[in-house]
């Protein structure tokens, strides 16, 4: 138990601590959960790369 925890499972300032933790169980997909389902969807394996635009041809016709 932290120091802003009492017993009976709320914060001294009244955060039912049970509730918020239900309520993140349901809140949807987590930030990498996110990153790992966009890099299987779109093609690529490097989770950072999400486009599938070329650069070095798009340099080429805006040069």
């Amino acid at each position: 138990m932290g120091n802003f925890q009492k017993p009976d499972g709320f914060t001294v300032v009244g955060t039912n601590i049970d509730e918020v933790k239900r309520n993140n169980e349901n809140s949807g997909l987590t930030y990498n959960e996110v990153k790992e389902l966009l890099a299987k969807t779109t093609g690529t394996r490097d989770e950072g790369s999400y486009s599938q635009t070329d650069i070095a041809a798009m340099k080429k016709i805006h040069d």
